[in-house]
């Protein structure tokens, strides 16, 4: 099942039993990407950006399973200051602020290693060679197996690709953004500082690249495709959204699916991993059943081009 369960809200607005109940649930179902980062939830007040990691933690030693999961964490985004709930003291991406984060990380996870660790936000304050260094001398004393960027725009991931290859370090295969059915209106600014949305140059270099592989955040937009009090962000308000919805509910009801597990399928046909955020197990059982569904030519043609 190539869908990544999202865990920002485990350890604190999901309690410890139901994180158990979730991740069994994902697990028994075939899933195991699990994605976290070092600072979830901080923004939330009373969080430190300990809980989702180490709710984490306390699930894979209860069950043993360690070498089961593929395990995906962040490093960059932690702020440095008590209390702070923006990016304004984010620890960043020096050698040194990577080494502390993926100590702090396997601590809280209680591994000795990580599948995939991600810089969290693109750090420019930092040269690139620094951060790219010292993710390659974690890569070689075995802490993680995989590198991804997360919240990097092309140009930035391309020469950070670039200078990998030059000096023989871990490259950058992975990538993940901010991605749903929906299109946003174009230069939209997001209110979130940290995301950074899929362009048409993003999926495009994800396709070319054929060792990258890119994994989208937000693919649901916290239910606005099926709650009435969700409503769909402002950026999404343009004359070609209207098109697209109706045809994302003419395809659901064809299949006997939900808009949800549609645009997960829409997503997963196109060779992307979807991070989706479950709190109850009704909502991730929804999500495990998109990757049951089959689109086909004709219906991807019709999602891709409404009338």
């Amino acid at each position: 099942m190539n869908i990544a369960l999202g865990t920002i809200d485990f350890g604190t607005r999901v309690g410890l039993k139901d994180t158990f109940a979730l991740l069994d649930r994902f697990t028994e179902a075939g899933g195991t990407m699990i994605d976290t980062a070092n600072n979830y939830p901080f923004w939330n007040e009373g969080c430190t950006g300990d809980e989702s990691e180490a709710a984490i933690g306390a699930w894979l030693a209860a069950r043993g399973n360690r070498d089961s999961v593929v395990l995906s964490t962040k490093v960059g985004g932690r702020p440095t200051i008590a209390g702070d709930r923006t990016l304004g003291s984010a620890e960043g991406l020096s050698a040194k602020a990577v080494r502390a984060g993926v100590e702090g990380s396997l601590r809280r996870l209680g591994t000795d290693y990580v599948d995939v660790y991600w810089s969290h936000i693109d750090d420019r304050s930092v040269p690139l060679e620094e951060s790219l260094g010292a993710f390659d001398e974690l890569a070689r004393a075995g802490a993680i197996r995989r590198l991804g960027a997360s919240n990097m725009v092309t140009w930035r991931l391309e020469r950070a690709r670039n200078l990998a290859a030059a000096h023989g370090w871990m490259p950058y295969t992975a990538l993940q953004l901010r991605h749903t059915y929906l299109r946003p209106r174009p230069l939209t600014r997001l209110p979130e500082s940290g995301h950074v949305l899929a362009t048409d140059e993003s999926l495009a270099y994800a396709r070319e690249e054929r060792d990258l592989t890119l994994w989208v955040y937000n693919t649901l937009m916290s239910g606005a495709y099926t709650r009435a009090d969700r409503p769909v962000p402002e950026f999404y308000d343009h004359s070609g959204t209207t098109g697209r919805l109706r045809a994302l509910r003419e395809v659901a009801d064809e299949l006997g699916a939900t808009p949800n597990q549609v645009v997960l399928a829409w997503l997963l046909a196109q060779g992307l991993v979807p991070i989706v955020g479950a709190t109850t197990t009704a909502q991730l059982d929804e999500a495990i059943g998109a990757a049951g569904i089959t689109l086909d030519e004709a219906l991807m043609a019709r999602l891709d081009e409404p009338r």
